[in-house]
């Protein structure tokens, strides 16, 4: 454990030398070497919140919807190559789409919390 600084002469800690140290020590994990950023694991702790998990679902239900709606009779094989490209098209662009109003939306609801927080 790191000592406090100390003046030499009053014997009390100096404030800004025991939050210098106490900063340093913070910093470091047990074995005493520094802590870097692990990207992979900001990732999967990203996937893992709640706010991509309900953006993943509501990009599949517009993607689905999507889909449903081009519907696929029957036909040559030709026509039907070209529709199914266009529906999964559309399908991708009815879940970006379906993203950025939830995104909108969030981002609404977190400047209304922040207003009525800075109020209150």
């Amino acid at each position: 454990m790191a000592k406090k600084a100390t003046s030499k002469g009053s014997g009390k800690a100096k404030k800004s030398g025991s939050k210098a140290v106490a900063r340093v020590a913070a910093s470091r994990s047990r074995s005493g070497r520094q802590e870097r950023f692990d990207a992979g694991e900001a990732f999967i702790k990203l996937l893992q919140s709640p706010l991509v998990a309900e953006l993943v679902a509501v990009a599949a239900t517009a993607a689905l919807a999507s889909l449903a709606e081009q519907g696929f009779a029957s036909g040559d094989s030709a026509s039907r190559s070209k529709r199914a490209g266009r529906a999964v098209k559309e399908a991708g662009k009815a879940a970006a789409a379906a993203v950025g109003r939830r995104l909108s939306a969030e981002i609404d609801e977190i400047k209304k919390a922040a207003k009525g927080g800075a109020k209150g």
